[in-house]
């Protein structure tokens, strides 16, 4: 079966459970349950031995266990209970507890991550509801080994299934991961240039991704560089050095799919030092990796995401200047993303080191929102003063499965190349893409492997104009947006320029007419309607443009009227509806002699 088949019998289990869980709950049945059956078939060649072994251990009173089974098992976890599935399905009276006795038979590392999915909840909800022998018996009928299931094709169906799962939650596009092909896109651009640096022998290289989601964007840059990139188990671009060594760090906030990127880690790297290099929780808030360095960053944070829950620890950060993550500006609170582009140039390698190369992908909110001074243009404008942007690619719309919005990819260096420094290339991809056979939710069109290869072209010849690129379906020919710009062409500073008040005054018939169609007069009280104009009725017909003066002989007919003290309020609305601007008056000055500005001139 290939993936798509895969996703489709798995996602039958729906049909058994939709009386029992909402549609919004199917993933805390499928997603454990795809974990679990994943590491039965993983472990099921060594399982006996491991077994085995742990008893002897035991009777020889020896307390860490780890080191041994882990040799005996292959890779940097175990179980040692009795269960697998089809021993849990022989024994169908105790299916519940012989579960959860199996899940704890797991080496501690890899309990940790089940514990994520808080499936013992529903392990209970589905035994009272008699459907757990069920749900175990279908996904016992699937081998999910990897002879059988490679760890690409198992990161493509935890992907699908995650989409699924968005979709009936209807949950925010950029929440959980990019599309293959986009992904495959962004590595190729982040690693570009580098194929010298990567083909030393034996080189060492370490990847982040702040948002790493179910890992899928670290696992394709780390095969991208040893593997090579692989459409359908062919090879349609060679690797760049096989023997180079590339270690992965990332951090996950969302707790289920933090899990299926641990365990997936754990099984593709038998080592299992990927897997401990995945922290769990907010990154703004909680950094799982203060304090580290990168060769490379790529990341497709939350759009829109709200930052309100991390404010405390990024203001705090945002006071420190140049000590904190957050010193060059802070973004409106209802968009975070370039709080995540500031989080991972945090962590740029010193340029004598190496310095580092990021790719991260962003819809059209950081680019263009925020007036000059606003917390995104002072980011921008930290960005460019310190000539940190390299390239700004417009990839075409619809390439995601939640939404059909523009997104765009930067790349960022701070060890551009000597022609690179001081400059920005900006390409506009946004018609190199194919129509999709089979739309996937919003995702009707992806890039191809070809136009990959031209935008990466696009950007290694950085050259100034317009490139000629035939379409490949259908045949035409395209033109591809090439431009080349200093940093200066894009900073500018917006200056506030007053002029002063300037106002006269006059109680003809006219202002009283449009006084009386004011808010502020309808505002008040019959007997101050009435009080304001006995008022205007005895003031001067003359045009006065002295505010003061005007003021003055208003005192002076509230005093001559024996009306004693009227209200500011009154005074206010006469003042403002017999006033008109005029160039020539006095300027209008406040209490203690400053000049009043006119907001209708700034």
């Amino acid at each position: 079966m290939n993936h798509s088949e895969i996703v489709s019998f798995i996602w039958d289990v729906a049909n058994l459970i939709r009386d029992t869980f909402r549609r919004g709950k199917y993933q805390d049945v499928i997603l454990p349950l795809t974990v679990l059956r994943r590491l039965d078939c993983v472990l099921a060649p060594t399982k006996e031995i491991v077994r085995e072994r742990a008893a002897v251990l035991r009777e020889r009173g020896i307390d860490n266990l780890e080191p041994q089974l882990c040799e005996y098992s292959g890779f940097a976890f175990y179980n040692t209970s009795a269960f697998d599935f089809a021993r849990l399905l022989a024994d169908a009276p105790n299916i519940a507890s012989n579960l959860k006795h199996y899940i704890t038979g797991f080496s501690s590392n890899m309990l940790e991550v089940l514990e994520r999915f808080d499936f013992d909840n529903t392990i209970d909800k589905l035994e009272e509801a008699g459907l757990l022998f069920k749900v175990m018996e279908q996904f016992k009928m699937i081998d999910l080994h990897p002879d059988i299931v490679d760890n690409a094709m198992m990161g493509m169906i935890f992907e699908e299934l995650i989409r699924k799962f968005n979709e009936a939650l209807n949950e925010n596009p950029g929440e959980h991961f990019t599309p293959r092909d986009v992904v495959h896109l962004m590595v190729a651009l982040m690693l570009a240039g580098d194929e010298n640096l990567l083909s030393n022998p034996n080189p060492i290289r370490t990847i982040y991704d702040p948002c790493c989601g179910s890992g899928g964007m670290l696992m394709i840059a780390k095969e991208h560089i040893k593997v090579g990139r692989l459409e359908n188990g062919n090879l349609i671009q060679r690797p760049i050095n096989p023997t180079a060594e590339i270690h992965l760090f990332g951090q996950e906030v969302n707790p289920e799919t933090w899990a299926i990127s641990k365990s997936d880690m754990f099984i593709k790297d038998p080592s299992g030092r990927d897997a401990d290099n995945i922290e769990f929780g907010s990154v703004l808030s909680e950094p799982g990796h203060r304090g580290q360095s990168f060769d490379y960053m790529i990341a497709n944070p939350p759009y829109g995401k709200d930052w309100r829950a991390d404010d405390t620890t990024v203001r705090n950060e945002h006071s420190l200047g140049t000590a904190g993550r957050f010193g060059p500006g802070l973004p409106r609170k209802n968009d975070g993303q370039l709080l995540f582009l500031l989080h991972m140039l945090s962590h740029l390698k010193d340029p004598s080191h190496g310095g580092s190369r990021v790719a991260i992908i962003m819809n059209g909110s950081p680019l263009f929102t925020g007036d000059a001074g606003s917390g995104e243009s002072e980011i921008r404008r930290y960005i460019f003063e310190s000539d940190l942007l390299e390239a700004l690619i417009a990839l075409p719309e619809q390439l995601f499965y939640n939404t059909g919005i523009a997104t765009y990819i930067w790349l960022l260096s701070n060890r551009k190349a000597p022609e690179r420094q001081g400059k920005v290339q900006l390409i506009d991809a946004t018609q190199l893409w194919t129509p999709m056979k089979k739309s996937l939710g919003n995702k009707r069109r992806h890039i191809s492997p070809e136009q990959a290869y031209d935008i990466q072209k696009i950007l290694a010849n950085y050259q100034d104009g317009e490139t000629h690129i035939r379409k490949h379906k259908p045949k035409k020919e395209l033109h591809v947006v090439s431009r080349i710009f200093p940093t200066t062409h894009f900073g500018f500073r917006k200056i506030t320029v007053e002029r002063p008040l300037r106002l006269n005054f006059l109680a003809n018939q006219e202002r009283k007419e449009r006084l009386k169609k004011t808010t502020a007069f309808c505002a008040l009280t019959k007997d101050q309607q009435t009080l304001t104009f006995e008022i205007i009725n005895n003031l001067s017909d003359e045009l006065i443009n002295d505010r003061e003066s005007f003021k003055r002989m208003i005192t002076t007919v509230t005093n001559k009227l024996s009306l004693g003290i009227t209200t500011s309020k009154i005074k206010k609305v006469i003042l403002d509806g017999l006033a008109e601007h005029d160039t020539n008056a006095i300027i209008c000055r406040g209490r203690n002699g400053q000049v009043e500005s006119d907001s209708s001139l700034r």
